[in-house]
């Protein structure tokens, strides 16, 4: 969860930034390719899904620039010039989402993966470590854009809204979203004294420059 604060007196504010796209793209797998391939099944909801390999492919599974294909329940990793190509792997890592680097910027969605092998892995005990990869959508939309709405960050360009309980959660500047947004996030700061005298909300973003300079719309 993501802090923010108001610049001037009044309820402090959290924000909520989903790892995934809601909506119709929502933890949308590339997709290309027919054949066969590895499957991964998860789920589609506000958090990072769980996925499993079931069948060899490669030596990792959704590696950098790698593609899978679309699905609600799987995300099967499919050759980037296939037809049922959806998004493309921007950056792999290890471990948990919650632990590890973050995603790039302009990320539509993250994919958790736990993959498992039945025989051929490094040290013979049938598992292949834990570890997250970083979607963009092969084509828009591209929710992880600034303003779009959605993606695993907040961004410069990104507007929030109100969630209640002292929550703001990042919703489309266009007003295409299922709320209208409140605020933009208008610069990224090392600390608050470097925001602009018109700040009126301030976004933890974490990073080198940790504070989002907020202004309402």
């Amino acid at each position: 969860m993501l802090v923010c604060t108001a610049a001037r007196p009044r309820a402090a504010w959290g924000t909520v930034c989903a790892l995934l796209l809601a909506g119709t793209v929502a933890l949308t797998g590339c997709q290309k390719s027919g054949g066969s391939g590895p499957t991964a099944s998860g789920r589609i909801d506000g958090t990072a899904p769980a996925a499993s390999r079931t069948a060899g492919f490669g030596a990792v599974f959704l590696a950098v620039d790698e593609c899978s294909s679309r699905g609600r329940e799987t995300f099967t990793e499919v050759p980037c010039t296939s037809e049922r190509a959806a998004a493309r792997v921007v950056a792999r890592h290890d471990g948990e989402v919650k632990e590890g680097p973050k995603c790039p910027a302009r990320t539509d969605f993250v994919l958790h993966i736990s993959e498992s092998r039945p025989a051929g892995d490094e040290d013979g005990d049938g598992e292949v470590p834990q570890g997250y990869a970083c979607m963009r959508n092969l084509e828009p939309p591209h929710p992880g854009d600034p303003g779009r709405g959605g993606g695993p960050r907040t961004l410069v360009g990104d507007c929030v809204y109100g969630a209640g309980r002292g929550q703001v959660r990042e919703t489309a500047c266009d007003g295409s979203g299922k709320r209208d947004p409140e605020y933009r996030i208008t610069r990224a700061v090392a600390k608050r004294a470097l925001c602009p005298p018109a700040t009126q909300l301030y976004v933890s973003l974490g990073g080198e420059r940790p504070v989002g300079c907020a202004v309402r719309l």
